[in-house]
């Protein structure tokens, strides 16, 4: 096993230009994920190790796939890598693996998707996917996205829901043509000529679409939509955050399917 001892190792470089740059990311084809929980849902998921940090006397035992390359590393290069202090001595770099809008057409059970348009806050979206997993969505689909899929950052507040839950990305207009295709509701979610959520109809095939809390969904999605929904609101502000929005949304798609039932 090699041992890197200084921060200032090739590799490690390398390690931090995948966290930091998108253009690596691409580039490379790899992502990063860091600590023990979401390595195992990263696993779980089918995802393809390439090269995996630990720091042995923070991580001890650790069971990991044949055929990736471990490099064992000091506490002194671990704090340097490492976004956070609490995450057990482990780090990889990950396969990154695409996923296409057709691939979701083979995901038994009614359709349930969370649409996503231009959502740039990686914290967001991955609040988004915790509660898409919560909730059992079929699967997020990021529209026009202003952020990186296998942003730290979002793995991170995902909680490993990025590899649990089915994510893709891709432009409005083909999500609408998928949708439509496939016979999809779709629901915006919306101040304008709309009516509360908890009146429309959600226990068939549906989408769920929420644009930025900033400027909402462009006109494209509002002319596309089947129905206009909105979340009452009660205080003086006129908005919600988009995680917030989305899992009302799913779990009143969740409690009617359940009703049903």
């Amino acid at each position: 096993m090699e041992k890197i001892e200084s921060t200032k190792n090739a590799k490690v470089k390398l390690l931090m230009e995948l966290q930091t740059k998108s253009a690596e990311r691409r580039k490379r084809g790899l992502f990063v994920v860091e600590g023990r929980r979401e390595l195992e849902h990263c696993l779980e998921a089918g995802f393809e190790l390439d090269t995996v940090f630990l720091c042995p006397k923070l991580c001890g035992d650790l069971e990991l796939p044949q055929g990736c390359r471990v490099v064992e590393v000091t506490e002194q290069v671990y704090a340097h890598i490492a976004y956070r202090g609490t995450t057990e001595g482990v780090m990889a770099e990950v396969r990154v693996r695409e996923r296409r809008l057709d691939s979701l057409e083979k995901i038994p059970g009614t359709p349930l998707y969370v649409v996503l348009e231009s959502v740039e806050k990686p914290g967001n979206l991955g609040a988004v996917l915790r509660s898409a997993d919560a909730a059992g969505a079929t699967a997020v689909i990021v529209c026009d996205p202003l952020t990186d899929l296998y942003n730290p950052n979002l793995i991170r507040s995902s909680i490993g829901a990025v590899f649990s839950v089915p994510i893709v990305a891709c432009d409005s207009t083909d999500c609408i043509a998928f949708l439509k295709k496939n016979n999809i509701k779709v629901l915006t979610a919306q101040l304008q000529d709309s009516k509360p959520y908890y009146d429309t109809d959600m226990t068939g095939p549906i989408a769920i679409v929420m644009g930025t809390e900033a400027t909402g969904l462009t006109d494209l999605w509002r002319v596309a939509a089947d129905s206009h929904i909105r979340i009452p609101m009660l205080g003086r502000l006129d908005s919600l955050n988009v995680s917030v929005s989305a899992a009302i949304l799913m779990y009143e798609a969740v409690r009617q399917r359940q009703t049903l039932s």
